[in-house]
């Protein structure tokens, strides 16, 4: 059954996304919501199932290496501090905002800050494909984009442990927080030193493509200490892929990286995400889940044009920029999971955010579209 199911995945989205492109949106968008006509929302084709998933988040492993391999690193440096702007300014707007919104509906104030932290997260997995179509991904704003989303990923997470400390009883910020902070000193020191050696090691040995099965073994080891230290996976992606861009094997990787990718992964990932949607029950919260996406989307819009805005963007990128930040996707899903098992987040509340958050990732193609494509057409 799977193997149909993939091969239903892989021709639905590719037709999905073409369809798109040729309606002048992004083909992520098109692959988005082809998911969700296939999955039991609608016609219920496709179920999801565990190891879709597990081809789904192998797909989203895989799109951040991409975008870590091309990820310039000189201009990486130079956006470091707009990336520290966009990334705490689109933390700030959109907790208080929805902190105030969660007391304002009567939850307790630990729920409240829940609700907050929330819709500060922050997931460019879909951003970074949107990017890569309108030829942004090696740009100044692309590269702010990237920087601003692992700051963002590592504050709301330090956040997320600090407040489960108060609730849970049994969590142990310092670790915590030392835990994080050797992860980015072992993956940096690995970068620079390890990563080299193992790929020129790899390199004569007399077996086919031993340079990407190099580079694949340290993106999913880079994604699984992410993981561990708490850190989303997608960050040791991604800092795996900036490591290889320093080296002499970067364009071969890249350029083979990309065909498994995008072959089989990465649509099944885009997918995956419209087939996870279940509309049931949500008739009696229609009016909540209005207010809540038009919050998510507004404050870290906002939010994060306004830190861009401070770092020197022009509004029409600035725009753009926080555009980008707005999809929540799996980062705020995780978070959302981990409310409900410590009973910050009701039932009802938990079905309410994932269908806010898959609202935030649907509009985040085409309102990047919209702020980025004038200065794409002028090029063209």
């Amino acid at each position: 059954m799977l193997i149909l199911e993939l091969a239903i995945i892989l021709l639905a989205s590719k037709l999905a996304g073409d369809l798109s492109v040729r309606l002048r949106q992004p083909a992520v968008l098109g692959k988005l919501l082809i998911g969700i006509l296939l999955g039991p929302a609608v016609l219920g084709v496709i179920k999801g199932t565990d190891i879709l998933e597990e081809i789904s988040q192998i797909g989203v492993i895989l799109l951040m290496f991409i975008a870590g391999l091309e990820t310039d690193v000189d201009e990486f440096k130079r956006t470091g501090k707009a990336s520290s702007y966009v990334g705490i300014a689109g933390i700030v707007l959109p907790f208080g905002m929805g902190y105030l919104t969660g007391m304002l509906l009567g939850m307790p104030v630990f729920e409240a800050i829940f609700l907050g932290l929330l819709l500060s997260a922050t997931s460019v997995s879909i951003s970074v494909q949107a990017l890569k179509e309108m030829g942004k991904l090696k740009s100044r704003e692309g590269t702010t984009i990237l920087g601003a989303a692992v700051i963002d990923d590592v504050l709301v997470i330090i956040i997320l442990a600090f407040v489960m400390s108060f609730v849970g009883g049994d969590v142990n910020l310092g670790m915590i927080l030392v835990k994080k902070v050797a992860f980015f000193a072992v993956a940096l020191l690995a970068g620079w030193k390890i990563v080299p050696w193992v790929l020129r090691k790899f390199a004569p040995l007399r077996v086919s493509e031993t340079v990407i099965s190099a580079a694949l073994i340290i993106c999913f080891l880079f994604a699984y200490m992410a993981e561990y230290a708490g850190v989303a996976a997608i960050i040791g992606a991604y800092l795996a892929g900036v490591a290889i861009s320093m080296t002499d094997y970067k364009h071969e990787v890249t350029e083979k990286i990309e065909t498994i990718g995008y072959a089989v992964f990465v649509p099944v990932f885009f997918t995956t995400i419209g087939i996870k949607v279940d509309f049931t029950g949500i008739s009696s919260q229609l009016a909540l889940i209005a207010g809540l996406s038009v919050l998510a989307v507004a404050t870290k819009l906002l939010g994060s044009a306004f830190g861009a805005r401070v770092a020197g963007f022009g509004w029409r990128s600035a725009l753009g920029i926080g555009a980008a930040m707005v999809s929540r996707g799996e980062v705020a899903l995780i978070i959302a999971a981990i409310g409900q098992e410590a009973e910050l987040l009701t039932q009802d509340m938990f079905a309410v955010i994932v269908i806010v958050v898959l609202i935030t990732t649907i509009v985040t193609p085409p309102m990047m579209k919209l702020f980025f494509a004038e200065k794409k057409e002028s090029r063209s």
